[in-house]
């Protein structure tokens, strides 16, 4: 089993509601018909959507989901929520994400936070995970990062966003995209969105979709 420490969106908040059908039935926009839009948003849609804050770890020996839980419910409790985001869509390379405008530092010190504090329940990187994620190019600072911590995008090389589609090469139709997803989201958009939660997501496998399963309110 494989763990990840996420932040998403209220259940109630419009945006949760309007992701949950971009990455399961998207409809089609700006000229993309929904089977491109859906084959598009594979990747996200087997991750659920989220931004990281704590990538997926397998567990290591002695650790278990419900020792996981415990420990994130505590760092919870004494952790104050990230003030509400306004995010807008945005390419991120030849991906689409929604980001905020500026870095929002009460977000990287969180993501800080479960880096570091949840480190001991990981198990050792799988050497193919290493390999792959250096052939897709890395940075120094980002290869010491994976080297440390397994994951590259980490520390001052984290980015908080909530990644919308897989890698869409072709800059006009990226674009035209992104244009069309800001316009059918704006409803949801304009509603900033408040993380109450430290989200715990799972999956049982690498070829099951990851999904919820915890969501424990900040204290502080």
């Amino acid at each position: 089993m494989r763990l990840a420490l996420y932040a998403a969106p209220p259940a109630d908040h419009p945006l949760a509601e309007k992701t949950a059908l971009w990455l399961s039935n998207p409809p089609p926009l700006a000229g993309f018909s929904a089977e491109t839009l859906h084959a598009l948003t594979a990747d996200p849609r087997h991750y659920g959507f989220h931004a990281t804050l704590k990538a997926p770890f397998a567990l290591a020996a002695g650790a278990t989901p419900d020792l996981v839980i415990d420990a994130a419910r505590r760092f919870a409790l004494h952790r104050a929520a990230p003030p509400p985001l306004t995010l807008t869509v945005r390419a991120l390379g030849p991906f689409l994400a929604l980001v905020p405008p500026a870095p929002v530092p009460a977000i990287d010190a969180l993501a800080a936070g479960c880096l570091r504090s949840f480190e001991p329940f990981r198990a050792p990187s799988d050497p193919a995970d290493l390999a792959r994620r250096r052939a897709a190019g890395l940075t120094p600072s980002q290869d010491a990062h994976l080297a440390r911590w397994g994951y590259p995008y980490v520390l001052g090389d984290y980015r908080f966003h909530m990644t919308l589609s897989g890698p869409l090469i072709d800059a006009d139709r990226r674009e035209a995209l992104s244009r069309a997803l800001a316009e059918w989201l704006a409803p949801a958009l304009a509603i900033p969105v408040s993380f109450r939660d430290l989200c715990v997501f799972g999956q049982d496998d690498r070829a099951t979709p990851f999904s919820l399963v915890a969501r424990l309110p900040f204290g502080g």
